[in-house]
């Protein structure tokens, strides 16, 4: 018998402190969180979610307005990960002895390798702007937009403090790096039959994209030309 049908079992009691409330809307979240790790954001559906706390489906409506809510506030909370994890790197960069040509490669690297080890992140940038932003409301659309915006500007910030950029180009490296790992994920088909595909066919051989050596060599790629242009200006 599957976790999730244990779990169903359990009798479904209504929370009703706030305290309940939050504590039941985490429980919905990690249900989600879990799930999206296993099987991919777009195979997850709202039943699955409520099954892995206990509760039908319809009784979620209190704690969300959709499953897009759900994976929305999924997203936002990766933001913010991610961004505490790459800041924490570039400051180690930055104390590092390291010479100005390197310095690109070194940034691209990094930034490449903090998406890479968040698979759920780059699943959920695929679908953000796909999907999740147009299935909730536009409030919930400008908290999400509040927090992804802000941890985007602190990851440029620290992009700053170790290549010689201006904030709009520091702010368009942030955006690449985060919608190229979305794109290159979902092309990449991690752990799916399209993926044992690619790489069992020669003829196909091309598409098995190792997502961080090309996000890196595209990220750097950009940052040099940006200091190139800046240079000749």
């Amino acid at each position: 018998m599957s976790k999730i049908k244990d779990v169903a079992e359990i009798p479904f009691q209504r929370a009703r402190s706030e305290q309940a409330k939050d504590s039941r809307s985490e429980a919905i979240l990690r249900s989600a969180r879990e799930l999206a790790e296993q099987a991919g954001v777009r195979d997850v559906t709202l039943t699955e979610i409520a099954a892995g706390v206990g509760m039908h489906k319809s009784s979620m409506l209190r704690y969300f307005e959709t499953r897009e809510e759900i994976f929305l506030r999924l997203a936002a909370s990766a933001w913010v990960d991610w961004a505490g994890a790459v800041t924490s790197d570039l400051e180690i960069l930055r104390t590092t002895d390291l010479r100005s040509k390197d310095a690109p490669d070194a940034v691209a690297q990094v930034l490449s390798a903090t998406l890479v080890s968040r698979p759920l992140f780059c699943d959920l940038l695929a679908h953000v702007p796909l999907n999740l932003e147009r299935g909730v409301s536009v409030p919930k659309v400008k908290e999400f937009k509040v927090i992804a915006i802000s941890s985007a500007s602190e990851v440029a910030d620290g992009i700053r403090t170790i290549v010689d950029l201006d904030p709009d180009q520091a702010r368009d490296i942030v955006a690449t790096a985060t919608a190229m790992a979305g794109a290159l994920w979902q092309m990449a088909a991690p752990g799916t039959k399209l993926r044992e595909l690619y790489e069992t066919d020669p003829e196909l051989a091309h598409a098995a994209i190792d997502v961080e050596p090309r996000l890196t060599r595209i990220l750097s790629g950009l940052i040099n030309g940006f200091l190139e242009k800046t240079s000749v200006t």
